[in-house]
């Protein structure tokens, strides 16, 4: 999808066509094969096929576990991942829905349905349901980062920067590029990148993070932030204001 603050860290594949002269008895074969696995065998087939991202065969392979065991939660969430991963968003929510009926503190699955809201737009159901992940599971960094989002989507920018802030004491990988284990940073527009880059170089220097928060000042600078000259009004970045890079980012005023 595009236009998205921040996504899951989906990729799309278009799957090829069968090549001519395949007999039309194959695709019933495969169904015969699937039918004679175990549950076991179904769920690593599945996993196997998403991490390929062969989404249409590894969706065959737990809606056929989910057929011979229904009480399954996880087989529900995994199902839901492959259809999100797809670009079915709202078959990947009903299914994730279904996880949490199955168990209802099912952290991760009640931050999926979250994630289909927040790919929606949709950024106060999001907000209701990663809180809801946030409540189960404190320690996890990501549902932090999740939670941080979607009140960015909703301008709530102080709380954004609190979830943000405890996802970094959680991990301090959360909000790079090593650390997107769920919602990352993909602004709407370049206005939008730019006060949230800027807003990120505040918590990494409130941090006392000065490689990490110079980088987010490189990236607000790109994007056009307006205000970039405000590094020297605001307190968070004092300690920074003797750091000659931060001259060559944006020079300070001058004295008059």
């Amino acid at each position: 999808m595009r236009n998205l603050i921040l996504r899951l860290a989906i990729g799309a594949m278009a799957l090829g066509l069968a090549p001519y002269g395949t007999r039309a008895t194959e695709p019933q074969t495969a169904t015969t094969n699937l039918r004679s696995m175990t549950v076991a065998e179904l769920e690593k087939a599945g996993d196997e096929a998403r991490a390929q991202k062969d989404y249409r065969q590894a969706v065959k392979c737990f809606e056929e576990a989910i057929r011979k065991d229904r009480k399954n939660a996880i087989l529900y969430n995994k199902l839901g991942m492959t259809e999100l991963k797809d670009g079915q968003l709202e078959a990947a929510r009903m299914n994730f829905q279904q996880a949490v009926k199955r168990n209802s503190k099912f952290a991760d699955a009640l931050s999926n349905i979250g994630a289909v809201y927040y790919m929606q737009n949709n950024f106060s159901a999001a907000a209701k349901h990663f809180k809801k992940a946030v409540a189960l599971d404190e320690n996890r960094a990501t549902f932090h980062v999740n939670l941080g989002a979607a009140w960015f989507g909703q301008k709530k920018l102080d709380r954004a920067v609190a979830e943000y802030a405890r996802a970094l004491e959680l991990d301090p990988d959360a909000l790079s590029n090593k650390g997107r284990a769920g919602l990352t940073a993909q602004i709407a527009n370049t206005e939008e990148r730019a006060k949230f880059s800027y807003m990120l170089a505040k918590i990494y220097a409130k941090r006392g993070d000065a490689e990490q928060c110079l980088r987010c000042l490189r990236m607000a600078k790109e994007e056009g932030y307006r205000d970039l000259a405000n590094v020297y009004k605001d307190e968070e970045f004092a300690s920074l204001r003797q750091d000659k890079r931060l001259a060559e980012i944006t020079p300070p005023p001058q004295s008059k």
